[in-house]
């Protein structure tokens, strides 16, 4: 008897309907019925390529062996009511470090994480700034600069990052050193900063929002919210449209190309307290002064789900897995998947005493949520926030000096333009294959609509004897006889006899103005 070979079953076929674009057989079915064999064979192609990135990304998938993990609750336990000190007996050595308080005389404070999750940096409203790896426990730099500082931010790594102090914006390095101070920034509020155009963004008093390229040192943009004073600022991290909060309620979208919003939603009845955006750029949350909290779909400036906060919030977070964490007054409590159900209840909440929230941030890549209050700042764990797999390519969290060195220069030679900034990420890289009558009726239109007072057609006026007008006048006055024509044609008639008389009483007398002017006589 011959044995037959039992076929390995291949565990990437399992993880396939995860990525595929729905069912690849019933669409083939449709296609072979097409008449047109190319529109056929076209579409056959795309499913095969369709089909190969769905393999190729459930065997990737293979790789990522870490899973991320939420608290699960038993019975009629909430997850909510597990306090912090309960949690630390339960966790490991490791986890357990990551769950501190700083107490500190100069707050509230500001605190910002670098992209990679390693660094922290903060800064006290009293003029206290200090930057350091907070897993390791090691002190990079402290500063009191004996003045205001509204805001701190790293820039593209843990070597350089920007505070906003009372007047001006100052840029620092990892040892405290002042490098530059960015006096076309004047009474900035809000920092923050895109990592792929080397653009830090600011807003203030003034209403002002900045864009200053931190790889040339030029100021890129300068738009005039007209709004008056702003102190909340977020970007979309899908497509780096700055998104701000106004004292009327209003949320505007900005980029550096444009001297206006992209887009005004109405938000709130109050002035808007925070703001926050999921790193798809899909959703965002914003909070306002009317003590509501709403969630927003970006893709239709629809409202989602609306909540109610006890206090206004003055901040607000969203972790990398979905978690939302809201501060306000002396609490904060963090969301499990709020866009896509209305919840009744927090998935976690942690309360400071005496002491109110400043500023909420997760880390990336940790289950740590990290927050800045009057008294100090403090770091807390929430299981199931961070990321569990990185790209060691984009954010490192372990990476080495040389790796970083090395990360810099490659992120300056990859590095976008402000042109690129638009509101549709697909837009870069599409061709508009529309005939050419087509695209200049569409500019013609647009130009028009952009400038309704210069819509009217131009007239090129040509100047000159020989101009357009001139011609035309002449051709049609060929026939048409008035008295004015005919007074004219006598008079030089006239001229005419008197000069061949005074011409035949004087032989020496020039025949004309230029004989005159050389000296000339005329000849017999």
């Amino acid at each position: 008897m011959v044995e037959k070979k039992k076929e390995k079953k291949d565990p990437v076929l399992a993880i396939v309907p995860k990525y595929a674009r729905g069912n690849a057989h019933e669409a083939l079915d449709g296609v072979n019925k097409l008449e047109n064999k190319k529109l056929k064979g076209t579409i056959k192609r795309r499913e095969k390529q369709f089909k190969e990135a769905a393999y190729k990304a459930a065997s990737s998938e293979l790789l990522l062996t870490e899973e991320g993990g939420y608290l699960e609750p038993e019975g009629i336990e909430k997850t909510y009511q597990l306090t912090q000190s309960a949690l630390k007996k339960e966790v490991d050595i490791s986890t357990a470090h990551k769950m501190f308080t700083l107490d500190l005389k100069f707050g509230p404070y500001s605190i910002d994480y670098t992209r990679n999750g390693r660094h922290l940096l903060i800064g006290g409203r009293k003029g206290h700034v200090a930057a350091f790896d907070w897993q390791a426990g090691k002190l990079a730099c402290e500063l009191q600069l004996r003045e205001t500082v509204r805001d701190v931010k790293w820039l593209h790594n843990e070597t350089l990052f920007a505070v906003a102090q009372k007047k001006y914006v100052y840029i620092y390095d990892k040892t405290g050193t002042e490098i530059h101070c960015l006096r076309n920034h004047i009474e900035v509020n809000k920092l923050d900063f895109l990592p792929y155009h080397f653009l830090l963004a600011s807003v203030g008093n003034a209403g002002y929002l900045k864009y200053q390229d931190t790889s040339t040192g030029k100021l890129v943009a300068e738009h005039r919210t007209k709004l008056g004073k702003c102190d909340v600022m977020t970007q979309n991290p899908a497509n780096a449209i700055m998104h701000l909060g106004h004292g009327n309620g209003t949320v505007t979208l900005w980029s550096p190309n444009m001297t206006t919003p992209l887009v005004k939603m109405q938000c709130h009845r109050g002035p808007v307290t925070a703001m926050a955006i999921d790193h798809a750029g899909k959703y965002m949350a914003t909070a306002g002064l009317d003590g509501q909290l709403k969630l927003w779909d970006l893709r239709s400036y629809k409202p989602m789900q609306e909540y109610f906060t006890p206090t206004p919030a003055s901040s607000l977070s969203i972790s990398q897995r979905g978690l939302l964490a809201v501060g306000f007054g002396p609490h904060v409590s963090v969301w499990k998947n709020p866009f896509t159900t209305k919840q009744t209840s927090p998935y976690m909440s942690h309360l400071q005493p005496g002491s109110p929230v400043h500023d909420v941030e997760f880390v990336p890549f940790e289950d740590v949520l990290g927050f800045g209050h009057r008294s100090g700042i403090s770091s807390i764990v929430v299981p199931g926030a961070g990321e569990a797999n990185f790209d060691a390519l984009e954010a490192n969290p372990f990476q080495t000096k040389k790796q970083r060195q090395e990360m810099e220069v490659h992120a300056l030679l990859d590095k976008i333009q402000p042109e690129m900034i638009t509101l549709d990420v697909e837009h870069v890289g599409k061709m508009d294959k529309a005939p050419i009558q087509v695209i200049n009726k569409e500019k013609k239109e647009a130009w028009a609509a952009a400038n309704p007072e210069q819509a009217t057609e131009l007239k090129f006026k040509a100047r000159g004897k020989n101009s357009s007008s001139r011609r035309h006048l002449r051709k049609k006055a060929k026939n048409v006889i008035d008295q004015k024509k005919v007074d004219l044609l006598e008079r030089i008639e006239n001229d005419k006899k008197e000069r061949a008389k005074r011409r035949a009483g004087n032989p020496d007398e020039p025949a004309t103005a230029l004989d005159r002017f050389s000296g000339k006589k005329r000849k017999l």
